[in-house]
């Protein structure tokens, strides 16, 4: 039986944990990129218990070497990649008129050029695997605010980019996709959520009804539906899907 093996980025924790554990079931190997090893080693753990091989690369993917780095460790453990999805990268949700320049350069290098450097070198092996990339955006990049100015203006960025990789995937047997989640309850969410609910003076359980309220939306999403996504659209039945922008928020974005 051929070995199948897919690249997940950002795999220590949140969306990106579930999606390698969801992989699992798929892929005989999943390549676990992230910075942090103890946590990366958790990942992998339970890659393991669902029946997948794993390969821990910690690294910082805003270091311009670093998808280099990944792909040669990939091939050399396992000699293809069949899937690569790009999720690692927080964006900083600060006003427009507070970020810096420092902090607008960490989150594109990080978000947008990590993985698009990981995708031009990863790019020959999965024209050989007839393989799927799937980047990460979120519902800012079509409802941009000035309060998380960035957030809107690196999702846009990714989606375009998916797009243009997309374009030439037709030609090269690579399909090319992003996932856009809504808001998802991680751990990164309850702290923005106990951040607000501290600003308000509220309990943080408030502070959540009262972002659902707004949202327009009866409930947070979890990292496993994200995951559930993913596996979708880096599966056979999704091959000739290509150039989406698969959106999944509870009903929040209501444009066409």
């Amino acid at each position: 039986m051929t070995k199948t093996v897919a690249i997940v980025t950002g795999a220590s924790q949140g969306i990106g944990r579930a999606t390698a554990v969801r992989l699992a079931q798929d892929f005989s190997a999943l390549v676990l990129v992230a910075r942090n090893r103890t946590k990366l080693e958790e990942t992998a753990s339970a890659v393991r218990e669902a029946g997948s091989e794993a390969l821990v690369i910690d690294l910082d993917l805003a270091e311009p070497t670093a998808a280099a780095t990944v792909v040669q460790q990939t091939l050399s453990a396992f000699g293809r990649i069949d899937a690569l999805v790009n999720i690692a990268g927080a964006v900083p949700g600060l006003d427009v008129f507070q970020m810096t320049d420092e902090q607008w350069h960490a989150g594109l290098e990080l978000k947008l050029h990590g993985a698009r450097r990981l995708t031009v070198q990863a790019w020959d092996v999965l024209k050989a695997t007839r393989g799927a990339v799937v980047f990460m955006s979120g519902n800012a990049a079509v409802t941009p605010k000035a309060a998380a100015a960035a957030v809107g203006a690196i999702n846009a960025c990714i989606e375009a980019l998916a797009k243009a990789f997309a374009e030439r995937g037709i030609v090269d047997d690579v399909q090319v996709n992003s996932v856009s989640p809504g808001a998802i309850m991680t751990d990164r969410r309850t702290a923005m959520l106990q951040k607000a609910a501290e600003a308000k003076k509220i309990d943080i359980a408030e502070a959540k009804q009262g972002f659902l309220k707004q949202a327009g939306i009866t409930r947070f999403g979890t990292a496993e539906e994200i995951a559930d996504v993913v596996a979708f659209a880096v599966s056979p039945a999704a091959h000739w899907m290509t150039g989406s922008v698969l959106r999944m928020d509870g009903g929040e974005v209501r444009s066409v």
